[in-house]
């Protein structure tokens, strides 16, 4: 009965549109059988904003009233009261409060956008590692995405952060000791602060584990394993999800010694993620070896026969062996 009701006040409401659309400037009419007479009378119909307290007869006009607080009506009707006011749903935001001739408007919540095959609204989807926002996402549209290119980066995941510019190390006088990639950052060293490549390692293992993802049985396992002062171990992480997991990453790096960081590629190792763990060790490794040359390179040019031209030729050879022999052993 109350499914019949609202399909004949929906078509009532519906019926007047045609008249809408020709721009008639009289009320539109419905026809109406007097109680008193018998006799079919036409009726003005009630404005939007307003319903239908009371029918026309033989001699009196219709009365219509205003729509109360928290209801309302779009189009002219005859209909005896006015619609209630919708409710915006899960994740979603008033975009224009009801009135009483027009419903309440609601839209996506920010951070969510209206998907249409599950009706509802949804959160924007995050761009991954390696990929940056292009396009934000809206109240109707979900976020879009696009790798990286040459030159760029980034290394977390997001739905607001687009690709971003790799340092120059020789702009700021640094050597660089590890290309930048399209999930990590160049990473540039001091030759003069004699740090160790795991040192430097340091500054891309958060982006490392972000951009490998593993099972989340995995990542506890490694984050149970890792080392910490004394040769504790960080406590229980049966219940830990991702990004608690990455926290605690995070905050381990942070204060690891050189020696510490070292293990990892082995800790990696032990947990199954054999490829992941090969993957680091090569991170280090390229560390390493560019450290060491860079820094060389950089060394034996701060040396040079013009900074030694006041000793004789035979100490001019004699110094640039030692030099060279330092260099070639630190």
């Amino acid at each position: 009965m109350i499914c019949s009701l609202f399909l004949t006040e929906l078509f009532l409401l519906l019926s007047v549109r045609s008249w809408l659309a020709h721009g008639t400037t009289a009320p539109p009419t419905y026809e109406h059988t007097d109680p008193l007479t018998g006799t079919t009378v036409q009726c003005d119909r009630c404005p939007p904003g307003t319903f239908l307290r009371a029918s026309c007869s033989s001699d009196t006009k219709s009365d219509c009233a205003p729509c109360p607080e928290g209801s309302f009506t779009e189009l002219w009707n005859y209909i005896g009261h006015c619609l209630r006011c919708g409710i915006c749903g899960r994740n979603q935001v008033v975009k224009k409060e009801c009135s009483a001739d027009s419903d309440r408007q609601c839209e996506c919540k920010q951070g969510y956008f209206y998907r249409q095959d599950y009706d509802m609204c949804v959160r924007h989807s995050e761009c991954p590692s390696g990929h940056g926002v292009l396009t934000r996402g809206t109240p109707e549209k979900d976020t879009v995405c696009q790798a990286c290119s040459e030159g760029t980066f980034s290394d977390i995941s997001s739905a607001q952060q687009s690709c971003k510019q790799h340092k120059s190390c020789s702009d700021a006088g640094l050597q660089l000791v590890l290309k930048g990639s399209t999930w990590h950052d160049s990473v540039c060293a001091n030759c003069g602060e004699r740090k160790d490549g795991a040192e430097y390692l340091k500054e891309i293992i958060p982006a490392f584990f972000n951009h490998h993802q593993m099972d989340v049985k995995r990542l506890r396992r490694i984050v149970h394993r890792l080392p910490s002062a004394g040769g504790k171990t960080p406590g229980e992480t049966l219940e830990l999800n991702f990004s608690e997991l990455h926290a605690r990453i995070c905050n381990w790096v942070s204060s690891a010694t050189a020696a510490q960081i070292q293990q990892l590629p082995d800790i990696v190792n032990k947990v199954g993620a054999t490829s992941v763990g090969e993957k680091l060790q090569s991170k280090l490794h390229q560390v390493e070896k560019h450290l060491r040359e860079s820094c060389r390179s950089k060394i034996v040019k701060n040396y040079t026969t013009s900074e030694v031209s006041g000793l004789t030729p035979g100490m001019q050879w004699l110094f640039l062996f030692f030099i060279t022999f330092y260099i070639l052993n630190i």
